[in-house]
Parts: C-alpha cells; sequence; structure tokens
C-alpha cells in the first residue's frame, strides 16, 4: 500500500527552477515518502524508464527539440508500463486529449499544481497502475486455464439442422446427457433474452462469410434457474462453392472470469472504504454531465466539496480505525441525506464531493444546508460519541468550462473560502475567489524561492522594562523582503503553516535571532539580561524533534539556554492540553523561558495560567485602552495580579502613548513593547535601543 514504503519518482525536466520547485512540493507530503531523480535530457529519460527503476515518472512537455509526448509514445513502445504524468506549463486541451491517447497517467498545469494536487495525482497513478496490472494478470490466467480445460463440444449441421452436444457441454448447464435434444433450440432458448439476437447475429454474419470465425459471451441458463457467462467459439465447413454446411465450435464457462473483471473494475471505480465511487468515477460522471449540459442549454448541475472540520483531532486522538469508522459513518448519512440521482463520492481522506443536478442555485444551497444539518448529529462510533461538522464549497455549472477538473477545482477553492470562514459552513463561488487563490499560489511559489535567495530578514521590536526604562530583550518578527515590499509576518505565517513552510522558515527565524543575540553578547557583555523572545507556530510546536531543533540552535549560538523565551498562543496548546502541558514541561526543563502570547483573545481563559508552566504572561494591545476607559486598566490589574500569583512576569503589548506607559507603570506591570518604544526595526537599528 502506499506510505508503507517510499516512492521512487523520475523527473525529466530540463529547467533547474521547476525541479526545485517540485522538490520541494513533494517535500511537503506528510503520508508519503518520495525519492526524487532528476534527468534533463530526451536520451537520458528514455534509457532511465528503460531500466524500470522508479515507481512513477513526471515528464515536462518542453524537452529542448523534443516534448513530453515523444517522450511518453518512445517508453510505451519500449515497453514501459509505469505511470507517466505529463506536465506543462499551460493548459492546452488538445495536448491533454494526446496525452492520454498516448497512455499517460495524469496531465498536469505546473502553475495549478500544489504539493496535494501533484501528491494525489501520485497516489492515484499508482492505484490505476495497479488495478490495470492485476487485470492483465487475471486475463493471462484465465488464458492459460482455458488451453487445458474440457470444453464442451457442438457441431452444428445445417443441413438437417441439428446440433450434437457433447456431454461436457450438457453437464455446463446441469444437465445430464438425456435431458438435452439436438435442436438448435436447446442452445438459443437458454441463452439470456438481452442476449440472443446479438449471438445469432454474429453466427448468421458468419454463415455467410462475413467474419473468419464465431467468439461470442452471453448468460445461459442452467437447469437450476442460474444464468452463467459461456463462451462460444465456432467456425464453418464450407463446400466447393463456398456455402457453409456445418458449424463446428466449443462452449467455455466464463464465469468466474467475467466475476473477476466486474470485480476489478467496480475497485477500480470505488473507494475501498465506503464503497462511494472513487475521484475516477466521480471526474467521468462530471464531465458526462457537463457534454449534456453543453447541449441542452436549461440543464445545469452543481459540485459540492466537503472536508470534515477536525477531523485531524479525531484521528490523532481516538487513532485511525475509529476515523475510518466515521468516514463509513459520514458516507451513510451522505447517502440517505442525497438523492438516488445525486452522486457522491470520496477523494480520499476526508474529503467528498456530491455531484448534483439542479434547477436553480438555491437548490445546491438546500442541499448543502440538508448535508450539514444531517452531520450536526453526533455519531456513535465504538464506545464513542463524536460531533463533527463540515465545511462545503458550491461550484455551478454557469462558469461554461470545457474541463471537469476546472469545475472541482473550483468548488475545492470554495471549500477553503468556508473553512476559513468557520466551521460547518458553506460557499458558493465566485470569480474573486479563484483570482485570490491564484494570488496565493504565486505568493507560495515565490515564498518558496526567498528562502534560497535569502530573501528573509528578522527584525526586532524591543521589550522594555517600565520599572528602568531599559531594553531587557527583543522579540524577533519575520520579514520578507519582496522587491521592494516588506511583508509582515501576519502575511507569511498563515501560507507558510498551510504548505509546511513553516517548518524551515521557523527554525531559520530561530537560528538567525539566538546567532545575533550572541553577536550583541559580544558587543554589550555588561548586559547580561537581555533576551530573545521567538513564536513558536501551531506546526513548529506539534513537529516530533522540537526540542532536538531548539538543542542545536542554541548550541550553535552558544547561547545559555535562560536567555531565549518561546512564545506560543493559547490556541496551540489548547485542543491536546495534556499533551501540550508535557512537552511545555520538558522544554521548561532545558532551562528555556515560555511566554503565553495573546492573552486575552481567541479561546484565552484563567484556567490556562495554572494548567501551562509559563513564565510569562503576555497581556494583548486590545485591553490597552485609547479612549481613557478604566475598566480595561482594572481587567489588566486583574490578570497581573492573579499571574504574579503564580509566579509569572507580565508584559503589555502594543503600548503607543506616554500616558498608556504611565497607566501601565501604575499598575504595576513588569514590561511592555509596542510603538511608543519601536516598531520592529532591523538589527543595525536595534543596537541604537540598548542605549534606552
Amino acid at each position: 500500500m502506499i506510505g508503507t514504503r517510499e516512492i521512487r519518482l523520475l523527473l525529466v525536466e530540463d529547467d533547474e527552477d521547476d525541479y526545485v520547485l517540485t522538490r520541494d512540493l513533494l517535500t511537503d507530503s506528510r503520508r508519503i515518502r518520495f525519492a526524487l531523480d532528476w534527468v534533463t535530457t530526451f536520451d537520458e529519460a528514455l534509457d532511465a524508464m528503460g531500466k524500470g527503476q522508479h515507481d512513477v515518472y513526471l515528464v515536462d512537455y518542453r524537452l529542448g527539440e523534443h516534448d513530453g509526448l515523444e517522450v511518453l509514445r518512445e517508453a510505451r513502445a519500449a515497453g514501459c508500463l509505469r505511470p507517466i504524468i505529463l506536465l506543462t506549463g499551460q493548459g492546452d486541451g488538445d495536448v491533454d486529449i494526446a496525452a492520454m491517447q498516448a497512455g499517460a497517467a495524469d496531465y498536469l498545469v505546473k502553475g495549478q499544481i500544489d504539493s496535494q494536487i501533484l501528491e494525489r495525482s501520485i497516489r492515484y497513478s499508482l492505484e490505476q497502475n495497479r488495478t490495470l496490472e492485476a487485470l492483465r494478470e487475471s486475463e493471462e490466467r484465465y488464458a492459460l486455464s482455458a488451453r487445458g480445460a474440457n470444453d464442451g463440444l457442438w457441431v452444428w449441421d445445417l443441413g438437417v439442422d441439428s446440433v450434437y452436444y457433447s456431454g461436457r457441454w450438457k453437464e455446463m448447464l446441469g444437465f445430464p446427457e438425456s435431458e438435452i435434444s439436438d435442436s438448435p433450440d436447446e442452445w438459443f432458448s437458454r441463452v439470456h433474452p438481452d442476449d440472443v439476437a446479438q449471438l445469432r447475429a454474429d453466427i448468421d454474419a458468419h454463415r455467410h462469410g462475413a467474419t473468419p470465425s464465431i467468439e461470442h459471451e452471453h448468460r445461459m441458463r442452467c437447469k437450476g434457474g442460474e444464468y452463467r457467462w459461456m463462451l462460444a467459439r465456432g467456425v464453418a465447413v464450407r463446400d466447393a462453392s463456398g456455402v457453409a454446411t456445418r458449424i463446428a465450435g466449443s462452449q467455455t464457462d466464463i464465469t468466474e472470469r467475467k466475476v473477476a473483471i466486474d470485480r476489478l473494475t467496480h475497485d477500480a471505480f470505488h473507494d475501498a472504504l465506503t464503497g462511494l465511487p472513487n475521484r475516477a468515477l466521480f471526474m467521468d460522471r462530471l464531465g458526462r454531465l457537463m457534454e449534456r449540459a453543453r447541449r441542452h442549454s436549461g440543464h445545469q448541475f452543481a459540485v459540492l466539496f466537503l472536508d470534515l472540520d477536525r477531523f485531524k483531532v479525531v484521528n490523532d486522538s481516538l487513532g485511525h480505525a475509529l476515523g475510518d469508522l466515521l468516514l463509513i459513518s459520514v458516507a451513510e448519512r451522505l447517502l440517505i441525506a442525497l438523492r438516488a440521482t445525486d452522486t457522491v463520492a470520496r477523494l480520499g481522506g476526508d474529503e467528498f464531493t456530491i455531484l448534483l443536478e439542479i434547477d436553480h442555485l438555491a437548490d445546491a444551497v438546500r442541499t448543502a444546508e440538508r448535508i450539514q444539518e444531517a452531520l450536526r448529529v453526533p455519531f456513535r462510533v465504538g464506545e464513542n460519541e463524536i460531533f463533527t461538522t463540515a465545511s462545503i464549497g458550491i461550484a455551478l455549472s454557469v462558469t461554461g468550462y470545457e474541463r471537469p477538473h476546472d469545475v472541482l477545482r473550483d468548488a475545492d477553492i470554495a471549500m477553503y473560502r468556508a473553512k476559513s470562514r468557520g466551521r460547518g459552513i458553506h460557499e458558493v463561488f465566485d470569480k474573486t475567489m479563484h483570482d485570490r487563490a491564484v494570488k496565493l499560489l504565486k505568493f507560495e511559489t515565490e515564498l518558496r524561492r526567498s528562502i534560497e535567495r535569502g530573501e528573509l530578514r528578522v527584525h526586532y521590536q524591543p521589550i522594555v522594562s517600565l520599572v528602568t526604562a531599559k531594553v531587557v530583550g527583543f522579540e524577533a518578527l519575520l520579514r520578507w523582503q519582496r522587491g521592494d515590499e516588506l511583508v509582515a509576518a501576519d502575511e507569511i505565517v498563515p501560507i507558510a503553516e498551510e504548505t509546511g513552510l513553516i517548518l524551515p522558515i521557523g527554525q531559520w527565524v530561530l537560528r538567525e535571532a539566538l546567532r545575533q543575540l550572541a553577536e550583541w553578547q559580544k558587543r554589550y557583555p555588561d548586559n547580561e539580561s537581555l533576551h530573545m523572545h521567538v513564536n513558536l507556530s501551531a506546526k513548529q510546536f506539534l513537529q516530533p524533534n522540537l526540542l532536538e531543533h531548539i538543542a542545536v540552535a542554541l548550541d550553535e549560538s552558544g547561547v545559555d539556554a535562560g536567555r531565549l523565551h518561546l512564545e506560543v498562543t493559547e490556541s496551540v496548546v489548547i485542543e491536546n492540553p495534556e499533551a501540550a502541558a508535557e512537552l511545555l514541561e520538558r522544554l521548561r526543563a532545558t532551562g528555556v523561558g515560555i511566554s503565553l502570547d495573546d492573552f486575552g483573545t481567541g479561546y484565552s481563559s484563567l484556567s490556562s495560567l495554572r494548567q501551562f508552566p509559563f513564565d510569562t504572561l503576555k497581556i494583548d494591545r486590545s485591553f490597552i485602552s485609547t479612549n481613557g476607559d478604566r475598566r480595561n486598566d482594572e481587567i489588566v490589574r486583574t490578570i497581573s495580579n492573579l499571574a504574579r500569583i503564580l509566579g509569572m512576569d507580565v508584559t503589555v503589548e502594543g503600548l503607543e502613548s506616554a500616558d498608556q506607559v504611565q497607566r501601565m507603570r501604575d499598575l504595576g506591570i513588569d514590561y511592555a513593547q509596542g510603538f511608543y518604544f519601536s516598531p520592529p526595526v532591523d538589527a543595525g537599528e536595534a543596537v541604537a535601543l540598548l542605549g534606552l
């Protein structure tokens, strides 16, 4: 199965930037381990593909004087049976069709590929290839067994219109020798009504010389009343004038072969876990419905893309076995909530798609609401009661697309828009979503390359003691020098989190901040209280080797662990509080300081102050009144007093005026940061602030 071993890939690509991008996309996969090899020329590609050492081939359409279709055709002609995915810089319907006709497993447009699409394409190609291999093996086994089988024989004397049926022929149908006469009707009367006309037509065509032989598959009724599949073969014996006088042939029971082929065909187009149609069958039905809509202008349809909210929490907390049972239960509820004419499919993971024929947009919206209402009822899985909701994206046929993938893409984009707004929400796709998705994809691509180009920066905002008015530390904040624009962390982190780039970026920020702190320590050896505060995102906090990364960064810089403060928000630790508390204790044991950032927003609760081992509490800027409202000051005073009782320092964020600074001093706050002291600045400007 995919995921139990490393998948070997060969990329045929003459552009190094595209190779780097493909490598990074594959690195983002958390479910499948990939090993990527790379060749740049037509000859190298055919040589490597001829050795058969890779599971999947990714072939660029443009290869100098050759193109990817030539590679595809030459490889297939040489006997290469492994999946080949064609990559191109821009969509082209003719190339798409030519690629599929030449035997490509998939056709991807580079500008539309993200890590999830690429992983799905590879996974789907491997699954389809295994199905085809199983089918070929089944047919080969059947061919070998048929040669040695004791087939039933028959000879039809056309002159007297009588047929000799061998004992084996009669035995196949469950009859003894005496119960079958020599009438042709003994044969044709037992053929399934849907098959008999074509059988007679095939025999007549051969009898009159239109075909070289007879070969026909049909169902025959046995003595017990059940039908079995038979393969009839025959050749006519002709007189000197070419008139058929007899036809001699055989009958072979092929029921098991037909059942096996039907089962393999079903498996190729259905999800093994839920039994629902899979991506291939869904896309086929969507394509047929799109064709019908093109022929009939009034025909409308909608595609719903459904993703369960927080399904990963179920898998991580209860295990994959119960997660699978939940998916089966969700599939059953979807079938109940939909009409028999609707198609519901599972694409993989917790993603489902639904194809509806509709009269109005409201029909699709009502269906989404009905599904969300059905899923709100708790699921009973084993001994557990599980609550779940779904984010649903809706795409409509009015877009006039030619390709099913485009409709599914729009529904996917709308689903992500719904998920970003909260849980249990549905959204109807509009063009602004696509424009935003394209913009985000460009942003992501440039962000990947920014790491290699050295465009990332760390800026530093001072943390000031309200007692001494001296800088006691800095908060390290990520910036990206994107041309003339300096992009702030608020824009970078969400995309980096979604794509997995946050891990290498976060590690770089930690190492760079500690390197800078070490440099300041050498320049200002008397300033022993200077600390560095570094933020940890959710994915950074959950990575299994977090402590190892921190230890390496501290060792490289030579900075004492006590001078590093890691800042986490409560939302990072609240979803799995037991595991988070254990990890925070292990971090604290290393001597590193731990701060609870943005307290007072989102999930924040006072119980977290005693549940987790924080050293510092950072009160969010939203509590700092700008209009003299003293109620906020009392809230700050209460939080500060509670934090001190629990042995924590208190830092207030977002101070912008001398009045705010004085009020915080009067409230007994320890430390503060904000634009009143300084905005985040580069390392050179930060040095000047040490004299505050």
